[in-house]
């Protein structure tokens, strides 16, 4: 797979990583990404995922963008208001990277359409903020095969981790906690949703190419008012119906 003058001007950054490289962007340029949900982690992990060159990009939401959106939300302008949010981001995707191609989900992802979804795609991103949307890209990722770059935040914060097999997103969270909360409920600092959606697309990059060590089995958790990070190791649920007799996570 080769590279046009402007693509290897675009990705210069890239091409010079010891890391990724040339074969490391064709990695990307070769790849399908599903992120599901475009709302606060989404947009940006979007917008990261299309400026590092991912070559095709699936965005699932059914919602339309709002001004209560634009505080974090930070892939979608104020003419935006209005607008399904997948026909939106795309446009402004393909804005900032033309060498891409984005394909729309207008729908909300459950358990009777998540599986044709994430079929079709190499590595899936949930930024979602309803359990049984997590649930079903979770069942979904492990029946299907695929990796999966799971975060979440609210109020001041974010977590971020990368299940591929077992343990699986249900070891972590066996079922709908019951004081679950939304960021439209309890709030949230919009910077917090661009940092740990970048994060995402980092972790993202890291599984596609193959470098480093991504947060597979593990949860990184990120303070914003104390500025503290930690990283928890997240074992297999001897009970957890989802993913028994699947691989362990390297």
């Amino acid at each position: 797979m080769s590279f046009s003058p402007a693509e290897v001007e675009r990705y210069a950054r890239h091409l010079v990583l010891r890391e990724i490289g040339g074969p490391g962007q064709q990695k990307l340029k070769a790849a399908r990404v599903l992120v599901v949900g475009a709302g606060g982690l989404g947009a940006p992990a979007a917008l990261y995922l299309a400026a590092a060159g991912v070559g095709t990009l699936g965005l699932v939401d059914p919602d339309t963008v709002s001004l209560s959106n634009l505080q974090r939300q930070v892939l979608f302008a104020t003419i935006d208001a209005g607008r399904l949010k997948v026909e939106a981001a795309a446009e402004h995707l393909n804005a900032l990277n033309p060498h891409i191609a984005v394909e729309n989900h207008p729908v909300w992802l459950n358990q009777a359409n998540a599986e044709a979804l994430v079929s079709r795609y190499d590595l899936v991103l949930d930024g979602t903020d309803d359990f049984a949307s997590r649930f079903a890209v979770s069942d979904a990722c492990l029946a299907t095969g695929k990796p999966l770059v799971s975060g979440a935040l609210g109020r001041w914060t974010g977590q971020i981790g990368v299940f591929h097999g077992q343990p699986c997103y249900r070891c972590l969270v066996p079922e709908t906690p019951p004081d679950a909360e939304t960021c439209a409920r309890v709030g949230v600092v919009g910077a917090l949703a661009g940092v740990i959606g970048a994060m995402m697309a980092l972790e993202a990059v890291k599984v596609i190419t193959g470098a480093g060590d991504p947060l597979s089995g593990r949860l990184l958790i990120y303070d914003a008012l104390a500025a503290e990070t930690r990283t928890v190791r997240i074992g297999a649920d001897p009970e957890c119906t989802s993913c028994a007799g699947e691989p362990a996570t390297a």
